[in-house]
């Protein structure tokens, strides 16, 4: 005979997907939590930057991301108020499968504490390549970082699906764009050129982000 079992399956299968559904909202509240705090003045932000860009007379594009984390090191140190954080970083080797295996570890750590995750750049700051200009940095987020970006659900199934078919050519030709004008510009600041000229890459920049590219990516 019919035990009831039948009459159950299909609330038991609503109250899952909602409850999956709860669960994810909680978690991206957690997420975006993280990031929030009072701020009453200077004192309260933090900033851990990873690229120290110009100074007097020099723009510092020659110098190796290790020395740009070095370099903001002893700024951090020297900065009274805390505003200025060191960025934590680290080299791997991608011809040591321990060197890999350890940064994966790294970057698992991080985000499983809810850190927003790392930057993957070339030790050098401008890298070319058989093809050009090597990506700058790319940034690999957390996946409850990734929360905030795209939605409480997006890593259910369907959604996942959906993230992964799409095309990131169009943002990364974009960067390389972006960067090689970002360059320019200190490059002519740096040179007291005018602030007409400096502009034009400003402006450069602008009417490249006026392109139809996902803001998220």
């Amino acid at each position: 005979g019919d035990d009831g079992k039948s009459h159950d399956d299909p609330l038991a299968d609503l109250l899952g997907r909602y409850e999956l559904r709860q669960a994810q909202a909680d978690r991206y509240v957690a997420a975006y939590r993280r990031y929030c705090w009072p701020v009453r003045s200077v004192a309260d932000l933090r900033l851990a930057p990873f690229h120290l860009l110009a100074a007097e007379g020099e723009v510092f594009v020659g110098r190796d991301h290790a020395w740009h984390l070095a370099a903001l090191a002893e700024l951090a140190a020297a900065s009274a108020d805390g505003v200025v954080m060191a960025t934590a970083n680290r080299a791997v080797d991608l011809a040591d499968e321990a060197s890999v295996a350890a940064g994966t570890d790294w970057w698992t750590d991080l985000t499983g504490r809810g850190g927003e995750g790392m930057v993957v750049k070339p030790t050098d700051f401008v890298v070319r390549g058989p093809k050009g200009l090597v990506q700058p940095a790319l940034k690999v987020r957390g996946p409850e970082y990734l929360r905030i970006i795209y939605g409480p659900e997006y890593d259910s199934p369907a959604n996942l699906d959906r993230l992964r078919r799409r095309s990131v050519a169009g943002k990364r030709s974009l960067a390389l764009r972006e960067f090689a004008l970002g360059v320019e510009a200190m490059e002519r600041f740096v040179r007291r050129e005018p602030l007409r000229a400096v502009h034009e890459c400003a402006f450069g920049v602008l009417a490249l982000e006026s392109e139809p590219v996902d803001p998220r990516l």
